[in-house]
């Protein structure tokens, strides 16, 4: 019988995606399609110019007291950033770089650790630099191959896939085409995954 999968769309400067990332990377008994991709398109469709959790007062000021009650939950550290939402595009092009290598769990978690625990700018080719040659990768070569017109193509590829799918935040995820949003949707979006 074949391991179970789930396809995880997320976005790294999304906090709830920095929960289920995370969680994710934890698992060792399913298989993690990891999905990067950039939600201010999404938002952008919506009429949005930023996160609904800086543009709507009530919903941000709930969601800076929720997350130390999630980090808590799931024994994950938490930092509220300096600066949200974090500019994600350098992030996620070298993570499309990644998603079919081994190293791909581990980018990801640094990612987001270096934005929700260490309060660090994602944005910055420095700090995306460090995370590849902690986990033991060429650097320059990723950064290069990342800022490629091929891989920008993919990542607004990528974009384009999101809005096909109706993906509307992050995380998402889809069990074969069974999609579950938000964090709090990951425990049935894996159960399912088990038992498929």
């Amino acid at each position: 019988m074949s391991a179970p999968e789930i396809a995880c769309w997320f976005d790294f400067a999304s906090n709830y995606s920095y929960l289920s990332v995370l969680r994710l990377a934890r698992q060792r008994d399913v298989i993690v399609h990891w999905k990067p991709f950039l939600l201010g398109p999404i938002f952008k469709e919506q009429g949005w110019d930023n996160s609904p959790f800086v543009l709507q007062q009530d919903k941000g000021d709930y969601v800076w007291k929720d997350m130390p009650r999630e980090c808590a939950k799931y024994e994950l550290p938490w930092r509220r950033p300096s600066e949200f939402p974090r500019r994600s595009l350098l992030a996620a092009r070298v993570a499309l770089l990644g998603e079919h290598q081994p190293w791909m769990a581990e980018f990801c978690a640094r990612v987001m650790l270096a934005n929700f625990e260490h309060d660090e700018d994602i944005g910055n080719e420095d700090v995306i630099a460090a995370i590849l040659t902690g986990i033991g990768l060429d650097a320059g070569a990723l950064l290069a191959a990342a800022h490629a017109d091929d891989n920008k193509a993919r990542l607004r590829a990528r974009s384009a896939e999101a809005k096909a799918l109706r993906i509307f935040g992050a995380p998402t995820f889809f069990v074969d085409t069974e999609m579950y949003w938000g964090n709090d949707r990951l425990a049935d979006a894996l159960a399912l995954a088990k038992l498929a």
